[in-house]
């Protein structure tokens, strides 16, 4: 039996990795992974169903979730923790199927008895469960849908998995929204069946309306818990002293972090997609959250290798650590590598531990600074001033470079457009694309940046209501306005924000 996935920008031979994935995931893992997703079906077919008799349980919400954003590219590498999974969704499935009886013996009703993944039964032991994978997985479903339809359902899939990634975050701050979970339920169940290309594109547009609603709920969390970003400037050379390199999404880990290694003499530092982090009044008040180290998460090894201190992954982004630094690195929440210590609880004693015995940065290195925090409140103060140079032709176009960076030669492309992108003009860019051209110096027009770094992608949602406020402001719509997209995916959050 053979793996394959095609879910991101790197599969093999730009078609698909089989046997082992270019991310570094094992077939077991793949293969267990896509039973997860099947048994995450399941349960939703029955919560589903229950939910349309008024009847709903938070736990059947929050692991159809956590599921879905397990199996995002470079999540959980782990095959004991992805069988483990598979388990308790089996067990969650039971607990759903009776959560929907009762709720149709209370409303006098005969319930169904669906099939397929909601009658599916794993095996005792991992490596028959394993085998199980070949009847529910991709080259099942081409097999049985052809490669069309099954396109058109893994894009469903994979925009649900982004969804999930941003949904897991609002989550951990606490935050929900009964519509946005309802639907996932809705969606998943939905793909359980056999439908014609328009009735999948019909839902793949709802995921992306429903994932800007899911993005709203994660903007909410993270302004009301860490105030608006403001524009900041960010150091990207290190200082002397002990350190930690914090990576991923999470901005709670890195809160946590924070108030762990207040007066410790740790420095902190962010990597990839935590930089925007810089930009949040409240974590920005930490004096030892210093700068940022480092790039992208595919440049990783080298840097991660170059650190001095321990390295804590806190979401998506993490590839197979090397040996040179494999016992400095630590995850948490639903990452997962085979071997790495995995903190739970947000108790990141060990990791504090692994940088007070790592040697630290010894030297200040010459200082350089980017900015950052220009997401939707700071952008939108300085409206008036736009929409007066749009106006008097100092600002003539709108380049939105944003999306995932990647290891593949070709994405020089991004760097050159921003080179060449002319000096009336602005860029804004968000998620981790940024580092293809955000060291470069792009100057400003009359004190307006010429590059505005949004944040996150998940920061796409104030890229939206920054185009919305300006065509609003100018009498128009947003595709009318003087903007250009130029967009970079890696995997499928990226494909949640396409939607």
């Amino acid at each position: 039996m053979s793996m394959f996935c095609y879910q991101c920008e790197q599969a093999a031979r730009r078609t698909g990795c089989s046997d082992v994935s270019v991310c570094g995931k094992d077939e077991p893992t793949a293969n267990l992974q896509d039973l997860l997703v099947h048994v995450a079906k399941g349960v939703s077919m029955y919560a589903h169903r229950a939910r349309r008799l008024g009847a709903r349980d938070a736990g059947l919400d929050r692991f159809v979730v956590e599921a879905l954003f397990s199996t995002v590219t470079n999540v959980n590498f782990d095959a004991s923790r992805v069988a483990e999974l598979v388990r308790t969704g089996a067990g969650l499935r039971a607990r759903a199927r009776a959560l929907y009886e009762d709720a149709c013996a209370g409303a006098g009703l005969k319930p169904d008895t669906p099939g397929g993944p909601a009658g599916w039964t794993p095996a005792a032991d991992d490596a028959t469960l394993e085998k199980q994978a070949a009847a529910v997985g991709i080259l099942a479903r081409r097999a049985a849908r052809g490669d069309d339809l099954a396109g058109l359902e893994h894009l469903c899939l994979y925009g649900l998995k982004g969804m999930a990634a941003y949904m897991d975050h609002a989550l951990v701050l606490g935050r929900s929204d009964e519509e946005t979970l309802a639907f996932f339920h809705e969606a998943l169940d939905f793909l359980t069946g056999e439908h014609d290309a328009a009735a999948l594109t019909g839902m793949a547009l709802r995921i992306g309306q429903v994932n800007l609603q899911v993005m709203a709920i994660l903007d909410a969390a993270h302004t009301e818990t860490y105030g608006h970003p403001v524009p900041t400037p960010v150091r990207v050379t290190p200082v002397p002293g002990k350190c930690i390199l914090i990576s991923g999404h999470d901005l709670k880990d890195l809160d946590a972090l924070l108030e762990q290694t207040a007066g410790t003499g740790i420095q902190v530092y962010t990597h990839g997609e935590m930089l925007p982090a810089h930009g949040y009044p409240k974590l920005k008040k930490h004096p030892h959250l210093v700068g940022n180290y480092g790039t992208a998460w595919q440049n990783q090894r080298t840097e991660f290798a170059a650190f001095p201190g321990a390295i804590l992954m806190t979401t998506n982004c993490i590839q197979k650590p090397l040996e040179n630094y494999f016992n400095r690195v630590f995850t948490t929440g639903l990452v997962a590598w085979p071997g790495l210590v995995h903190v739970t609880r947000k108790d990141f004693s060990p990791v504090i531990k692994a940088a007070l015995e790592s040697p630290g940065f010894p030297a200040d290195g010459p200082q350089k600074t980017i900015l950052v925090g220009f997401a939707r409140n700071a952008v939108l103060a300085a409206a008036p001033k736009v929409i007066e140079l749009v106006k008097a032709g100092k600002i003539k176009h709108f380049f939105l470079i944003g999306g995932c960076d990647g290891v593949k030669p070709d994405r020089n492309y991004y760097t050159e457009f921003a080179q060449k992108v002319p000096k009336d003009s602005v860029i804004l860019t968000l998620a981790c694309g940024k580092f293809k051209f955000n060291r470069l110096e792009f100057g400003d027009i009359e004190g307006i940046p010429r590059l505005l770094d949004i944040g996150q992608c998940n920061d796409s949602y104030s890229a939206i209501q920054i185009a919305v406020a300006l065509a609003k402001a100018f009498g128009t719509d947003v595709n009318s306005l003087p903007l250009s997209i130029i967009l970079s995916w890696y995997e499928q959050k990226a494909v949640a924000v396409l939607l």
